[in-house]
């Protein structure tokens, strides 16, 4: 496929195919960062991303990538160490990377068999790797490297081999002198003399050799230290706190742009809490650099007006959340976090998650812009997103559920299944939600879904708390063991997709209790076509193609399973969600029709245009 020489802009696409072999989107607009859908890409064996405007950290993507021959990523603005992963790339001949903004070391590459590597212009530091002087054409100009290549080792210097040490004659007089010894006084003190000195000597010469040995593994020990001390300041940290964070300074997100570059930046690299080797050679943590805006008590209280009541946007595990109009036109969330209901109460700790916090960059995902720790307080400001959360489309009032068309609710459970892909599967380690459900799933004007209170979890809310304010939306084994795990946010996601389907709350006690329970009632009816037909949204007044339900509670009856073993993973929900509507698309290409309706027609013309999953 080739795509090159265009003026494409925006994100590379999310989902590229799996089965291509040759890839050339060069010199277009392209933003954002590599999908990690290149992960999936197994076949691939000419891959050009180059001139582009390509950024942040490239994520751990070339595991799986055995038949790529050539990469250039060149001419971009991409930023960080580079991934491990790159090095598996077995097959890999020509690497171009040059005028980017990469940092770190390069030994990752001198195991590659490379007959071209451009990395010149960027912040590369360290040796040199003995093994590029093998590659034919190799440019490396514009880095920070240590002058020449990397020093060979120390030979190792055996101590001298040890003399066997001679007896001295411990005859006691002539009467026990051997044949031939001579038995005078004289004599003997001298023979007394001479081993003296030779035992002198000897011990003199082992202390001598043990020494020089001591000598040369205090020079080795410095020169490793000296070696680990450059590359620890070159790079300023050993790896990111388990969100796999990109690097983002504050120097490179002007304070007035950051909510807008949150949305637009989709990272697919490994998120990791920040380690320091200190002097000592010790590992100490340090603060590890915080890419939102820090605001002051009063700036928020003038914004909120106090945190009144009308300025109240709803509650949450971990406190209120306020809406924030700021003098400059800027409105925002500011959630005030309830210092009772988390146990990170040191202000380093709290930093430390507000910054893993801060990095989540996803289209999807609602980014948090800001904070606040004055005065023992803990506030969280977060990008506003207008419109309602999907809970409130839901289940506020029909008039609100209307608006939520068959399209638009397959596009929320995309949407937010890309969301819980990213945290479980880009980030590293993965990032559990913990509180997936409808109320944390806000809509914006256009009805697109981003998800609230990622990595809110590693605030910890106490039992009391979290007992008070249940998520009816939870996975069993949660309820049963205290248990949760990537797989129980997947059963989560198959009850809001239970949501979007039948317009339900997940827990309703004022229906017969037989159907109060959501997942007890469905599960059983939805690989029934009769039964599933009549457990749709009256709301969609029955517009809605037949294949596509089926399709969508084939994917909700996976999720909700109990043994969390069974669950899918979030990337083939993700797939299959994209496939339901790639087939209904194809199919409508073909037959140039609307695709066919349950139950009921529409009954006036527009009414069919949203209609194509």
């Amino acid at each position: 496929m080739d795509l090159s020489n265009n003026q494409i802009q925006g994100s590379i696409p999310y989902q590229l195919p799996p089965n291509l072999t040759y890839l050339n989107l060069a010199t277009n607009n392209f933003s954002g960062n590599l999908p990690y859908s290149i992960s999936n890409m197994a076949a691939i064996e000419y891959l050009n991303l180059s001139h582009n405007s390509l950024a942040q950290q490239i994520g751990d993507l070339f595991g799986n990538l055995s038949s790529l021959s050539e990469l250039d990523v060149s001419f971009n603005k991409l930023t960080g160490d580079l991934p491990t992963s790159i090095g598996s790339l077995s097959n890999i001949s020509s690497l171009y990377m040059q005028n980017n903004q990469l940092t770190g070391s390069v030994n990752v590459l001198s195991g590659l068999g490379l007959t071209t590597l451009n990395i010149a212009n960027n912040n590369f530091s360290g040796w040199i790797p003995k093994e590029f002087s093998s590659i034919p054409d190799v440019i490396l100009n514009g880095n920070s490297f240590l002058n020449g290549p990397a020093p060979p080792p120390p030979p190792f210097m055996p101590p001298p081999p040890r003399k066997p040490r001679s007896r001295p004659n411990r005859s006691g007089g002539s009467g026990n002198a051997p044949k031939g010894s001579e038995s005078s006084t004289g004599q003997g003190g001298k023979n007394g003399l001479q081993t003296a000195s030779l035992v002198g000597i000897i011990v003199g010469s082992v202390l001598a050799a043990l020494c020089v040995l001591l000598l040369l593994v205090l020079c080795i020990r410095k020169s490793r230290k000296r070696k680990d001390d450059s590359s620890t300041e070159s790079k300023d940290f050993v790896g990111p706190l388990s969100v796999n964070i990109e690097e983002v300074s504050n120097r490179e997100i002007p304070e007035q742009g950051l909510e807008n570059t949150a949305m637009k930046v989709l990272p697919a690299e490994k998120m990791t809490p920040e380690r320091v080797y200190g002097k000592t050679g010790s590992m100490r943590k340090t603060k590890v650099p915080i890419t939102a805006t820090p605001y002051t008590v009063a700036s928020l209280q003038v914004a909120t007006n106090s945190f009144c009541q009308d300025s109240l946007l709803g509650e949450g595990s971990l406190g209120r959340v306020y809406k924030a109009d700021f003098p400059n036109g800027k409105v925002m969330a500011v959630k005030k976090v309830d210092s009772a209901a988390i146990s990170l109460q040191e202000e380093d700790d709290f930093l430390e998650v507000v910054s893993s916090m801060s990095r989540l960059r996803h289209p999807n995902i609602v980014p948090l812009t800001g904070y606040c720790v004055e005065h023992a307080q803990r506030l969280l400001v977060y990008e506003y997103i207008g419109n309602a959360t999907l809970h409130d489309m839901l289940h506020f009032s029909d008039e609100m559920s209307r608006r939520l068309t068959w399209n638009i609710r397959v596009r929320i459970a995309l949407g937010t299944a890309r969301a819980l892909e990213y945290l479980h599967e880009v980030c590293l380690p993965s990032v559990v939600h913990r509180n997936f459900k409808s109320a944390n799933i806000l809509l914006d004007e256009e009805h697109n879904a981003h998800l609230s209170d990622c990595g809110l979890a590693a605030l910890t809310p106490n039992t009391e708390r979290q007992a008070s304010i249940t998520n009816t939306s939870n996975a069993p084994e949660f309820s049963m063991s205290g248990i949760y795990t990537v797989k129980s946010d997947v059963y989560s996601f198959g009850v809001v997709m239970l949501e979007l389907l039948t317009g339900r709350k997940p827990l309703d006690s004022s229906r017969e209790r037989s159907e109060q329970s959501l997942v007890r009632w469905a599960t059983p009816q939805l690989h029934d076509i009769d039964a599933l037909s009549k457990m749709v949204d009256p709301a969609l007044n029955g517009m809605y193609p037949a294949k596509s339900l089926s399709r969508f509670a084939d994917i909700i009856a996976l999720c909700v399973q109990p043994e969390p073993e069974f669950r899918p993973p979030m990337s083939e929900v993700v797939q299959q969600l994209v496939r339901l509507m790639q087939r209904a698309s194809i199919v409508r290409r073909q037959s140039g029709e609307e695709l066919g309706f349950s139950y009921r027609a529409p009954e006036r013309e527009g009414d069919a245009r949203d209609i194509s999953f």
